[in-house]
């Protein structure tokens, strides 16, 4: 039963918006409404950023074990309310309850991460050219940020963009997708129960296109750090830009999978299985561009089929569930149209390739085969349950169809020789590159993209100084005067 209290949080206190608006919020694998969601007025937006003002000036002269402490606090309350937290999330969007559980576990571990990470913000010393000076380089937090999260990781994307900010010593402001709002309430509400200030972490709810307007060309916000497709990180960095706040723009990928001849075909499909199919095919790392080498392609693609085709499809709160609903209704046009275009240039549906008959917005998991590079789902981000496949016959070949798009989030390379492998993690024009495996964003490690999939990074040190700011201080020593 979902049991979320849907308010904004505003300077310390849970709130419904002045305006009184309500928009409803759906479970996808019914499409029935499950709540209503209130939105914030601009009276709402102009409390969270005085709110995110003051938070500021109190949390950046917290010292930064005190800071450690109650992000350390709130990782210990998101880690043991890991299944509530799950079911919400699952209820709003869909992807099976394991996965959820997964999920916030990387959110608690990235919080506590992140809290060790407060303590380490280290300037350091420079050695001077004259006698007598002392350089020092401070770190110090960018001030109020803004926070814009997607709804494909509801909990991911608002821990991470909370925890660097926090453990930084900014405020924030977060924007979370209508779509999954409960989630992102109950990982607030582990920051409010560890102990964070009034105006620390703020939560707004509605449309989104005013919202960010409206908090984008306010002066108090120093930064913006978007989760979020191509086209609206280009509309948000120009917003931004009147007012030259920092950004970090994490954007849409288009993850070319390249296998070459010698690759383990069992490890490699059943790891790029998993991977695909993931959340529906809803994940920007999502594996989605197939180029096989022709001697393995007709192998590759009848045994990837057959492993696809034993994927238990349905509610994510049903046991044994592997594969979820897509997000929303209009979704699924969107894949069938793809799908649609496929066909129409060549390709051949060898599994899937429908909306399945069922309550929600469900897709069958789809292998096509033979797909051009002219094809749609070859230029454009499915974000679906779609695999296209196609073969290639050289090395330099498939480097130049892989690196053919401006998007260049992450790749994949399975190959058993070292040398070809060391190639093509260094030629793929992208921000992160998997070598026999599809784990590409750890707690620890930068992740980001290249190109039109955005700039900066979340996670690692790297996610904690997008949001620190450097302060040069030149001291030169006076001789002592006596005033006798």
């Amino acid at each position: 039963m979902y049991s979320e209290k849907l308010q904004l949080f505003i300077n310390g206190q849970w709130t419904d918006g002045s305006e009184g608006k309500v928009t409803p919020v759906y479970n996808p694998a019914t499409g029935k409404i499950i709540s209503y969601l209130s939105c914030a007025g601009v009276s709402d937006l102009d409390r969270a950023l005085e709110g995110a003002q003051n938070g500021f000036l109190v949390w950046k002269q917290l010292p930064a074990i005190e800071r450690y402490k109650v992000l350390n606090k709130a990782a210990e309350l998101i880690e043991s309310s890991k299944q509530e937290i799950a079911q919400t999330m699952t209820q709003e969007n869909g992807k099976p309850l394991g996965e959820a559980a997964g999920e916030v576990q990387f959110c608690a571990d990235a919080v506590r991460w992140y809290a060790e990470e407060a303590r380490r913000a280290y300037g350091r010393v420079i050695p001077a050219r004259v006698p007598g000076v002392r350089q020092l380089t401070l770190k110090e937090p960018v001030g109020p940020v803004l926070g814009f999260a997607a709804w494909n990781f509801p909990a991911g994307n608002v821990a991470l963009k909370i925890g660097a900010a926090l453990a930084a010593g900014c405020s924030i402001i977060v924007k979370p997708s209508d779509e999954t709002p409960g989630t992102a309430i109950a990982i607030g509400r582990c920051f409010q129960e560890a102990g964070v200030p009034p105006g620390v972490v703020n939560i707004v709810f509605g449309e989104s296109a005013p919202i960010s307007e409206h908090l984008i060309k306010s002066p108090i916000p120093k930064k913006v750090s978007l989760t979020g497709s191509t086209p609206v990180g280009k509309l948000l960095a120009r917003l931004a830009a009147d007012t030259l706040k920092r950004c970090t723009m994490e954007l849409g990928g288009h993850a070319p999978v390249l296998v070459f001849e010698d690759a383990d075909l069992d490890y490699t499909i059943n790891m790029l299985v998993a991977a695909k199919f993931r959340n529906a095919g809803q994940v920007c790392t999502s594996p989605t561009r197939f180029y096989i080498h022709r001697r393995i392609y007709d192998r590759f693609v009848e045994q990837f089929t057959e492993r696809t085709k034993q994927l238990v499809v349905g509610n994510g709160l049903d046991e044994g569930v592997q594969v979820g609903p897509m997000i929303t209704e209009r979704r699924l046009a969107a894949i069938d149209e793809l799908v649609r275009d496929a066909v129409a240039n060549g390709a051949t549906i060898v599994t899937g390739g429908q909306r399945l008959e069922r309550q929600g917005y469900f897709y069958a998991p789809t292998v096509l085969r033979d797909v051009p590079d002219n094809a749609q789902v070859m230029t454009q981000e499915p974000f679906g349950p779609l695999a296209p496949m196609t073969p290639f016959d050289s090395f330099d070949e498939v480097i130049a169809r892989a690196n053919s798009l401006p998007l260049g989030l992450a790749g994949y390379v399975f190959t058993r020789d070292s040398s070809t492998a060391t190639r093509a993690s260094e030629a793929l024009n992208v921000g992160q590159v998997g070598v026999n495996n599809t784990s590409v964003h750890e707690v620890e490690t930068p992740f980001g993209g290249v190109n039109e999939s955005g700039y900066g990074h979340e996670s690692g040190i790297e996610g904690l100084d997008a949001y620190l700011r450097t302060k040069l201080i030149s001291d030169k020593q006076l001789p002592s005067v006596s005033n006798s």
